[in-house]
């Protein structure tokens, strides 16, 4: 199962990371238009992701508590055009995430700048174990203080769990 270390802090607006992100040289890969669709699932968060004409149905695991937010994530390619209603009919729909996403790649790390609807502006980073964890978490580091990311601001949520405990699911 792969693994990330990821962390997201909430923004103001996205001006002085895009300018921090044009310095590094890091790849703009381009914007997004993105629905997770979250089910109930008692181990870890389920969704399906709707990009375009694009589905994935993602499982993933993360301890919210530890130091360091490691994930463990799995992606099924799903090719037919109805899997959100078929999914609907096995599995209660906890919440929906509409997000417009500006994607760049910088040393194996996506780094995200989220609009999300009902919440506001986000960074993400998700920095993938390559080799170990001990080199993506200096890879991780230096595009921390690249970036001038606090790692105390970081919300240890999802967009998920951000909008059930605000009640703007």
């Amino acid at each position: 199962m792969p693994v990330n270390l990821e962390i997201k802090v909430k923004v103001k607006n996205f001006d002085s990371l895009i300018s921090s992100l044009k310095k590094l040289k890091a790849k703009k890969i381009g914007i997004l238009h993105q629905k997770d669709v979250y089910f109930a699932n008692a181990k870890g968060l389920l969704k399906l992701r709707k990009e375009g004409k694009k589905q994935q149905l993602i499982r993933y695991q993360r301890n919210e508590n530890g130091k360091n937010r490691w994930s463990n994530f799995e992606i099924l390619e799903l090719h037919q055009a109805h899997a959100e209603s078929f999914l609907r009919n096995l599995l209660s729909c906890d919440v929906v995430v509409e997000k417009e996403r500006f994607l760049y790649l910088y040393d194996e790390t996506r780094i995200h700048l989220d609009k999300v609807k009902k919440l506001g502006n986000f960074i993400e980073l998700e920095t993938k174990v390559v080799t170990t964890k001990k080199d993506a978490q200096q890879r991780f580091g230096f595009l921390l203080n690249a970036l001038k990311l606090d790692p105390k601001e970081q919300l240890r949520l999802s967009y998920h769990d951000l909008l059930l405990q605000t009640g703007k699911k």
